[in-house]
């Protein structure tokens, strides 16, 4: 069932991405410092990310693991267009490749959570289909990678939408605005 969200929401994301202007493909998500064009490169190193990609990174990045994501997204960034690194989410909708230690369930986490970084920003209206979003919101907060306890203490959640508590536990903040975008809490961890 995962493989089936996960290849839905990559194509979905994709779609996305192909129908955002020049202007927005450069606008900044709401991981701080990362426009639409390094996101859609982060989205693409899951399933082109080995061992020896991790052991080389996090060496270079002093196992700062924040850091060697930036550099990793950075780096395809900079070496693919717009419509390569889309044909690259496009190809790949179906992969059950993961980077190493990624639970199955994290790439659809991912592109779930990443989805609306790009959309929210730029005022676009994104469903996260329910089911999926549920079983990802499940195992955000069971895995100490993602660090929702701390978010949640006591289990405690407020009465919001399964999207938005999504977001929350992956670390991004509602905005006060009540625009129902999110903003950035060091969210570049995922």
């Amino acid at each position: 069932m995962i493989m089936k969200w996960l290849e839905a929401e990559r194509l979905s994301v994709a779609d996305l991405l192909d129908d955002l202007t020049d202007d927005e493909w450069q606008r900044e998500t709401l991981c701080t410092g990362w426009t639409v064009q390094e996101m859609a490169a982060h989205l693409t190193t899951s399933t082109r990310t080995g061992w020896g990609d991790v052991i080389k990174g996090a060496v270079r990045a002093r196992f700062d693991w924040n850091r060697m994501e930036d550099a990793r997204t950075r780096a395809f960034a900079a070496q693919f267009t717009r419509s390569e690194l889309i044909a690259q989410i496009r190809e790949t909708a179906a992969s059950p490749k993961r980077a190493p230690m990624a639970a199955p369930i994290d790439p659809l986490v991912d592109f779930l959570v990443h989805g609306q970084d790009i959309a929210r920003p730029l005022g676009r209206a994104r469903e996260m289909p329910l089911e999926p979003a549920e079983a990802a919101l499940e195992h955000v907060l069971r895995s100490p990678f993602w660090g929702a306890r701390k978010r949640f203490p006591g289990g405690e959640m407020p009465a919001l939408p399964v999207s938005d508590l999504l977001m929350l536990a992956t670390g991004r903040k509602l905005s006060t605005a009540g625009d129902n975008t999110v903003g950035n809490s060091n969210t570049r961890s995922i």
